[in-house]
């Protein structure tokens, strides 16, 4: 499960730094509200802090890509709307709209069970006897 969140979150924040290296801090402006442009931008910072916390195995990185996910599925189906509206066969474009939104299910739906897990890692139960 952590390898699909590494593998995940490493190519969505390579996503947004090529977005932003070809387009600028403006690359979302032609179809986003300021305050999801923001965020979409933001994303290059919170999609490699997530790697770094899950690769560390931190219950705070599971929660983070929880709440990382969350948010960009709603941010996507927001500024994807209209388009969708117009032609519903877009959703089942490759790229886009549909991974992100499995990519985000996946996410939430493994989280418990992740957290579970990372919480009860033998090293954390050792700390906390100390």
């Amino acid at each position: 499960m952590i390898a699909v969140y590494l593998i995940g979150f490493l190519e969505g924040a390579g996503a947004h730094f090529l977005d932003l290296i070809g387009g600028g801090i403006h690359v979302y402006a032609s179809f986003a509200p300021v305050p999801l442009q923001v965020f979409f931008v933001s994303l290059a910072v919170l999609d490699p802090l997530v790697v770094v916390l899950v690769g560390l195995v931190r219950p705070v990185g599971v929660r983070l890509a929880c709440a990382v996910m969350g948010l960009d599925v709603i941010a996507n189906w927001i500024t994807n709307w209209p388009r969708l509206e117009e032609n519903p066969a877009s959703l089942l474009r490759p790229v886009g709209l549909l991974p992100i939104t499995l990519f985000g299910l996946f996410v939430v739906a493994s989280s418990v069970p992740l957290l579970r897990a990372v919480e009860a890692r033998p090293e954390r139960l050792g700390r906390m006897t100390r």
